[in-house]
């Protein structure tokens, strides 16, 4: 029985490995020009600096293929925890308003004329911070069922947006600068704002797996983690914090991406069937990369030489994932 769930574990990593590769190699060849690798290798080869071909491979490819890829590893990653430490599995960056809190301190950096680097990272981290904060103490208040958490969520989600109107009322270019970004989009990727969140994402997926153990202690709920000697409390603000950074990192690079934090961690599940959370937290790292990383592909060659941006794709993907989640739990509740 232990062999077979060895083997059945090892297959998920593999086949999550493989669709990985694919995504990113589909990504760096695929768009409104397609490029052979052939012709890619040949012209580093030659060191011809100068082709079309190595260009588009070097500046546009390359760091919107890496973009893609930690921007789905943060949030799955990110949705994953949430969804633990909430215990909701409903929950997730773009559904409490967490991404609406990054989103908010981004605009207020853009309108302040910080157009990158690690001070915008930093202010999305803050902001997500205080988001997830106060979503987590208003849940605790009043409940962490699903339908008062997305009530929750629908709220802060509202007053973030009249927050962030309110910005773009006072400084108008802020609409035409981050216009993509209330979409979510890869368009505007460079390995330089890559540089700000590379760094503390991989960092924090890693403490994440070190410190997994607590979060199969804490679905057990309060008073058995309290029972084993737990700080619950305390273990929850260290791990809605890496969340923090995770989704805040994600959407200083590529905007208000939604549902990946919710559609990767919750199909996952289902194919682990509970399970360590350390094996969840590498599985949703990697297919959560290679999700966005063919969702942005696709949104490239669908209307090719147009381009839509990434979070519509994802958008039309999650919020048919969201309803029938939704009612399918309502549904297995009524017949309980």
């Amino acid at each position: 029985m232990l062999n077979n769930e060895n083997s059945r574990l090892g297959a998920i990593y593999a086949l999550g490995m493989l669709f990985l590769l694919c995504s990113a190699v589909a990504g760096l060849v695929l768009g409104s020009t397609e490029l052979s690798l052939v012709e890619v290798f040949d012209s580093i080869k030659n060191k011809n600096t100068a082709s079309a071909a190595y260009r588009i491979f070097t500046y546009v490819r390359i760091p919107r293929v890496a973009a893609s890829l930690l921007c789905g590893a943060a949030l799955s990653v990110s949705g994953a925890v949430i969804q633990t430490v909430l215990a909701n599995r409903l929950a997730s960056p773009s559904i409490i308003g967490v991404n609406s809190g990054a989103g908010l301190a981004v605009s207020l950096c853009t309108a302040l004329g910080i157009y990158g680097g690690w001070r915008v990272s930093l202010a999305a981290f803050v902001g997500a911070f205080l988001t997830v904060m106060l979503v987590s103490l208003t849940a605790r208040r009043f409940g962490t069922r699903s339908g008062t958490l997305i009530l929750i969520g629908v709220a802060v989600n509202a007053l973030l947006g009249a927050l962030s109107d309110s910005i773009v009322t006072f400084v108008p270019d802020v609409a035409i600068m981050t216009n993509d970004f209330r979409i979510g989009d890869f368009s505007s990727a460079t390995l330089t704002k890559l540089g700000g969140a590379v760094i503390p994402v991989l960092i924090s997926i890693a403490v994440l797996m070190l410190i997994s153990r607590q979060l199969d202690v804490l679905t057990l709920g309060d008073e058995g983690a309290t029972g084993l000697g737990m700080n619950v409390s305390l273990v929850r603000v260290v791990f809605l914090l890496l969340c923090a950074i995770l989704a805040g990192c994600a959407v200083s690079i590529a905007g208000l991406v939604s549902f990946v934090g919710l559609m990767v961690p919750h199909a996952l599940r289902r194919v682990l069937r509970g399970g360590c959370h350390v094996h969840l937290i590498l599985l949703c790292a990697v297919w959560g990369g290679g999700f966005v990383c063919l969702c942005d592909t696709l949104a490239r060659v669908i209307f090719a030489p147009y381009e839509i941006s990434v979070g519509i794709i994802t958008a039309f993907l999650g919020a048919p994932f969201f309803i029938f989640i939704l009612l399918k739990g309502k549904g297995e509740r009524n017949h309980a």
